[in-house]
């Protein structure tokens, strides 16, 4: 069963307001942490950064916004506040998070410069990691399946948004030895922020509208993670067909995940999720198909819906996310909860205005 949140005698006391920064605050992973920031009763966002100067207000209309400092990323390390939040790529986390560490700030770093422990990030990532040390010692945030986090512990490496939905819906039954581990057939598909907002030719309303797109078939980073996640929180190996498409929509995510099933009784499964889940607000699942599964009631949210059905020993199991919000942002918030011995929920459920679409900005 999933830990319930305990005292990590963090130095961080959310009893005074902490300071946050966002580095990639215009990124959209960056404007929907913003968002969220600007709602959280223990936090004052006071700095955000991008490449160049910038206003947020171009694309937040939250009032709070006005008062946050925004400059380009160089002028980082002479404005440090407690805790930085990194919405950058993997290259510019894996430089920047020494810095900021070795000043005594906290990270949580959304890129995946530091969630492999054993793959080789040549392979997956294709730079040569340099900073083996913070490697070993990040907390890996799969929320809720990581502990408390150490109080010497600076950084956490936020999970990746296909890994967070695949994990969420395979840790609970693999843990249970409810599945048989060969043969597991992963087919999962992404909005277009996923790619992050820069401009790229596979990413024009014309290559991607009326379109489904598979890439990186079998060799997609967060394959490697999936993999050490389910290890680590389940305690089994898995070798998965996964494949990866893009969709003609800007946001969420749905992974679908086939796999034969040792238990032949549907509410065993039910079990194991109601068992895993029983202390955790940010999950709802049940056999109701298709519409739990639907990206349309999990847009917009911090929940992970998931929803399965068995024919036979066939276990067809769904799980959608927001990937800006649990595939990214509200996760990273549930992490800074954590750093804060607050509910991991925190700010995430009292606030629906934090939860525009892109389309709302």
């Amino acid at each position: 069963m999933m830990h319930k949140n305990r005292a990590n005698n963090s130095s961080l006391n959310p009893q005074n307001k902490v300071t946050a920064s966002i580095i990639g605050a215009r990124g959209y992973s960056g404007l929907e942490l913003t968002r969220l920031l600007l709602n959280h009763s223990s936090v004052e966002l006071t700095h955000c950064y991008a490449t160049k100067d910038f206003s947020l207000t171009d694309d937040i209309l939250d009032s709070g916004a006005q008062s946050i400092i925004c400059l380009s990323e160089d002028k980082l390390m002479n404005h440090l506040t407690d805790v930085v939040f990194l919405a950058t790529p993997a290259e510019v986390s894996l430089k920047l998070a020494p810095q900021i560490m070795a000043a005594g700030k906290k990270v949580i770093d959304l890129s995946g410069a530091f969630r492999l422990k054993k793959n080789d990030y040549n392979k997956w990532y294709n730079f040569n990691h340099t900073e083996s040390e913070i490697l070993a010692n990040a907390d890996y945030g799969l929320m809720p399946f990581a502990g408390p986090v150490a109080e010497k512990n600076q950084i956490i490496s936020n999970p990746g948004c296909y890994a967070t939905a695949i994990n969420m819906a395979l840790i609970p039954l693999l843990k249970r030895n409810l599945l048989e581990t060969e043969n597991i057939v992963i087919d999962a598909k992404s909005g277009t922020t996923g790619a992050g907002r820069k401009a790229s030719e596979n990413l024009l309303f014309s290559e991607v509208g009326e379109n489904c797109l598979p890439y990186k078939v079998g060799q997609h980073q967060h394959l490697p993670e999936i993999q050490e996640a389910i290890e680590a929180f389940a305690g089994v190996q898995i070798e998965p067909h996964f494949s990866t498409h893009l969709l003609p929509v800007k946001r969420g995510l749905i992974a679908g995940i086939y796999a034969t099933a040792k238990a032949t009784d549907l509410d065993v499964i039910k079990n194991a999720f109601a068992e895993e889940y029983a202390n955790y607000d940010l999950v709802r699942f049940g056999r109701e198909l298709p519409k739990l599964a639907s990206l349309t009631k999990v847009v917009g949210t911090p929940y992970t819906h998931i929803s399965f059905q068995l024919v036979g020993k066939k276990l067809y199991v769904f799980s959608a996310i927001d990937n800006l919000l649990k595939g990214a942002a509200s996760q990273a918030v549930e992490n800074l909860n954590r750093f804060l011995d607050l509910p991991l929920h925190h700010s995430l459920t009292t606030s629906p205005t934090s939860f525009q679409t892109s389309s709302e900005k």
